[in-house]
């Protein structure tokens, strides 16, 4: 079952998420970890896996000690959220670098690059070409003032 289909465990997990981020700035000192921040944690539905989501602050891509000293960390994190979360079991924990932000960056270039090769006239939408000019409402004002709809309907005002 997913997560989404799971209030508890979608719930578990922002409960992880807020404890994970305490206890790596507070009580994890291993040097390779650096400034993590967790930006999602999926819980299974079964509660009993937890995939972990990180940026690391300032660094572009993947960092492979960053990735190992969180795995080095998880045995330690995962008994620290048994105590945090009183629960029967603890999920156990991976930790897997959050390429959302990349993947919606490289979506927006695409879209704006659509956007500048489609700014050209030779591409206008169909009925824009007459040359008659249209307001931000596609002529629904004028046609309205004219007791027509935009299609040349007669429309019934009272």
């Amino acid at each position: 079952m997913p997560t989404k289909d799971n209030p508890r465990a979608k719930r578990m997990g922002e409960q992880i998420q807020r404890e994970l981020t305490d206890l790596l700035r507070r009580d994890v000192k291993d040097e390779r970890i650096g400034n993590v921040t967790i930006t999602a944690v999926n819980v299974g539905g079964d509660l009993r896996t937890a995939r972990v989501y990180y940026l690391v602050f300032g660094k572009q891509g993947a960092d492979p000690k960053v990735q190992r000293g969180l795995e080095s960390a998880a045995g330690f994190l995962r008994n620290a959220l048994s105590k945090a979360l009183m629960i029967r079991y603890t999920p156990t924990l991976t930790f897997e670098l959050d390429t959302s932000i990349e993947h919606g960056v490289r979506l927006t270039q695409l879209i704006d690059s659509l956007k500048i090769s489609g700014d050209a006239p030779d591409h206008a939408p169909s009925g824009a070409a007459s040359g008659a000019p249209r307001d931000a409402a596609g002529g629904a004002a004028a046609a309205r003032d004219a007791g027509t709809d935009e299609h040349d309907h007669i429309v019934d005002e009272g």
